[in-house]
């Protein structure tokens, strides 16, 4: 096969190709010499919607900035192609990171959800639809601890909350109702993409996966239900989330600004620069309260910084860095819990010490996790063990203590085998630890369903989990 030849770039591999096009893995040949994807785009296979596809596509990207839209670098073109320069994300798409785990946990879920509703959330701040929302369309930045990034934004259009729609776009096994069956559709279409996306997510399958598009029309005419698989165990609020957004009348179905409030995807924590000063902000706060002695507002300060705060040690990558930032919110856990004790007395502090070392052990700076994530890139089942694991740890930090341990213990039943089977080195020392690592922690869930049995306490507080 013969590369293209681009000036300015060397094309490494092809990576992916569609009707009109082809992507290519490339890098600068000056400067940072950076890798990036290049999509080249076949004039000669150009009909004139298509032309008008890609000019959308480049005049969008060149306007649209975010951290989880897929950036375009640059564009040129030759007497052949149009070749449109863009970051280059090295996790492939949802789709195949769905097929090679064959269903996700629902952390998993629920992050990759917030980094889309966070990319939909601006594209409706522009009255961008973007018409083509499916798993191949959602990128990924690396295979191990990805972030999402929305790309393929030939079929977006200029949509405000009136605008109507009447042309058929996007891929079927992803479109809404009104636009295979009505004459007209809006922007509420792309919120039945985003509910067909977290079905599959979910239970490794579309909501009306079908053989061929007469078996899916006839479906979608029909109004099947669609129903949870009854094997299932998801939360309340995904299920809520779930059947707002799969309703088959646009009217019924969830709307944005609801959509963006939910509480499954609790986009006000999600991991983020801004989540991160709101933090900040709140500590100062915090601290300034606490000199004036007024020690309840402090309390309340405090614990409200740590919903900000937890989320994002948790997705920090980066060793160091991890360590760092959970050294200084210990100091912040330290001081709400000697406020705590101030304002309670002695008694509550067994239950603090609990819950402390729940906390302190779900966010401790360890470097077994990622590391054995990536040693298990080619063991499809030890992945699907830890991403139960990381989904029991999220359960752990929201209090959902029942739900922990059940997911602990379902993790745990899928590596001890694997661990008796692994040959001597690396990898099974890692898996060792981590195994141990979440017995531990499986055994503080136990402590702390037992703890609030007998407080008659309500489970599930965040702020109990945090610094009861």
């Amino acid at each position: 096969m013969t590369l293209p030849t681009i000036e300015g770039y060397v094309i490494v591999e092809k990576i992916g190709s569609g009707t009109y096009s082809t992507v290519y893995k490339a890098f600068k040949k000056e400067g940072d010499r950076g890798v990036v994807a290049v999509k080249c785009v076949d004039k000669g296979k150009l009909s004139g919607s298509a032309v008008d596809n890609i000019v959308t596509e480049i005049s969008l990207l060149k306007k649209l900035k975010h951290e989880h839209i897929v950036e375009m670098k640059d564009f040129s073109w030759d007497a052949r192609c149009i070749y449109i320069i863009m970051e280059f994300c090295g996790g492939g798409d949802l789709s195949c990171f769905i097929k090679r785990r064959q269903k996700l946990p629902e952390a998993t879920c629920k992050r990759f959800l917030q980094q889309l509703a966070s990319a939909l959330k601006y594209l409706r701040s522009k009255n961008v639809c973007h018409m083509d929302l499916k798993p191949q369309n959602l990128l990924l930045t690396s295979r191990v601890n990805p972030k999402l990034k929305l790309a393929d934004f030939g079929f977006a259009q200029y949509l405000s909350d009136d605008d109507k729609e009447c042309s058929l776009r996007g891929s079927p096994l992803y479109m809404a109702p009104e636009m295979l069956l009505n004459a007209e559709y809006d922007a509420r279409v792309d919120l039945w993409s985003v509910g067909v996306i977290a079905y599959e997510c979910l239970f490794g399958r579309a909501p009306y996966s079908s053989q061929n598009f007469q078996e899916l029309a006839d479906k979608i005419k029909a109004r099947l239900k669609i129903e949870v698989p009854p094997a299932s165990q998801i939360s309340k609020d995904c299920r809520d989330l779930l059947a707002g957004l799969l309703q088959h009348d646009p009217n019924s179905r969830i709307d944005f600004e609801d959509f963006f409030k939910h509480p499954f995807l609790d986009l006000e924590h999600m991991p983020s620069e801004e989540s991160y000063q709101k933090a900040i902000a709140l500590v100062k706060e915090a601290v300034v309260k606490d000199s004036e002695r007024k020690w309840n507002e402090a309390f309340k300060l405090y614990c409200d910084s740590l919903l900000y705060f937890i989320p994002t040690i948790n997705a920090e990558v980066d060793a160091q860095k991890r360590m760092a930032l959970k050294a200084k919110v210990d100091e912040y856990i330290n001081r709400a819990e000697d406020l705590k004790l101030l304002l309670n007395g002695p008694d509550s502090a067994g239950g603090s010490n609990v819950a402390r070392a729940v906390m302190h052990d779900v966010i401790a700076s360890s470097s077994t996790l990622p590391k054995l994530e990536h040693m298990a890139t080619v063991t499809p089942l030890l992945a699907t063990a830890l991403d139960i694991g990381k989904c029991a740890e999220q359960y752990l930090l929201e209090g959902q203590y029942h739900h922990a341990l059940e997911k602990f213990e379902s993790a745990l039943n899928i590596m001890i085998p694997i661990l008796s089977k692994e040959p001597q080195g690396p990898r099974r020392e890692l898996l060792h630890q981590q195994i141990k690592s979440w017995l531990d922690r499986a055994e503080n869930a136990k402590a702390f369903i037992s703890l609030l049995h007998l407080e008659g306490s309500a489970a599930g507080n965040k702020e109990q989990c945090c610094l009861q």
